[in-house]
């Protein structure tokens, strides 16, 4: 099952994109090994922002490699992709990455994207909330077993359970329900239901997070690769995560550059003002641009297992070396 997260209307406009896009490269007069990266949205993304402009600026290239961004057909075959070998390389989430492995697929991750989780509850603004306040609220969630796993941690933090609140899901989006007042707050991360309320609602939202409430603090997001591809091709792997690194920093530093490039390559998907706040969204999540970013933390990992089994997100855990590793980062 994959986390669920939000990407607004203009996702059906876009479903007609061809999933396949060679992201722009500069011309290099050696060969280039092309990698298939495969996304973890079936829909042109802001999150996406570093390896589009990192192409466009050649530091793949200047690897020896040339991505091929692919968009999946649903979000639960990001994994799918992955794990039979038709990508090298992926950009997923951490749950997908678990569920992926208690499957047995060959799928491990790299590298971490951002540095923390910023999940948790959103309500208008001025409309600040306690985990006490939660009592008898209506909140809008996403159907997926992290959401309601992270729900219930937040709960339990505070005496609660499920049962101690009214839960309304979303098919696609919970930013909708709240800006209808159909409930009274929703579940979601900074940037993306987050960027949502303030470029569709016009509001910055309250935010509850969830770390501060018992829920891990292990990133959301994360690089993810084929096992037997990273055995077969350690070198290439270090050069990926070597120009993904150097992507992220010109990226972060370079936003209204990072903007205009997607807009370039995804102008048919292009919702302007909500991929510029997203993008200024999500910069401050990386923090310092320093020798750690992208690094896996292994009590991060552990805390966040041991919330599952806990939690009966999943049957069974293994040791944090079975789901990520670092030995592709040059440290």
């Amino acid at each position: 099952m994959s986390m669920i997260l939000t990407r607004r209307g203009f996702a059906a406009a876009t479903m007609a994109l061809a999933t396949m896009i060679a992201a722009p490269q500069p011309t290099f007069a050696q060969d280039l090994t092309k990698l298939t990266f495969i996304q973890e949205w079936p829909v042109p993304d802001g999150f996406w922002i570093p390896w589009i402009l990192g192409s466009k600026k050649g530091f793949y290239a200047e690897e020896g490699l040339e991505i091929e961004i692919v968009t999946p057909p649903t979000v639960a075959d990001t994994m799918k992709f992955l794990g039979t070998g038709q990508a090298q390389v992926a950009f997923t989430t951490v749950m997908d990455v678990i569920f992926a492995k208690e499957q047995q697929a060959p799928v491990v991750a790299i590298a971490r994207y951002g540095r923390g989780n910023n999940w948790g509850i959103l309500s208008p603004e001025g409309k600040p909330l306690t985990i006490a306040d939660l009592k008898g609220k209506t909140i809008g969630i996403y159907n997926d077993a992290w959401t309601l796993a992270q729900l219930s941690m937040m709960l339990a933090d505070g005496g609660m359970t499920i049962d101690d609140v009214k839960t309304v899901a979303a098919s696609d989006d919970t930013v909708p329900l709240l800006l209808q007042n159909r409930v009274d707050a929703i579940t979601g991360i900074t940037n993306a239901e987050g960027t949502g309320m303030q470029t569709t609602g016009e509001q910055k939202a309250e935010f509850l997070p969830a770390t501060a409430h018992g829920v891990p603090n292990t990133p959301i997001f994360m690089l993810a690769a084929n096992e037997t591809w990273l055995k077969e091709n350690p070198d290439k792997a270090k050069a990926f995560l070597r120009a993904t690194k150097k992507s992220i920093q010109y990226a972060v530093a370079n936003p209204e550059e990072g903007i205009a490039a997607f807009a370039e390559l995804y102008a048919k998907a292009y919702d302007g003002k909500f991929i510029d706040q997203q993008w200024k969204d999500t910069i401050p999540l990386f923090g310092e641009m320093d020798a750690g970013l992208m690094v896996n933390d292994d009590a991060d990992w552990t805390a966040l297992l041991e919330a599952l089994k806990k939690f009966d997100v999943v049957k069974t855990v293994e040791a944090p070396s079975a789901y990520y590793t670092n030995d592709y980062l040059a440290q």
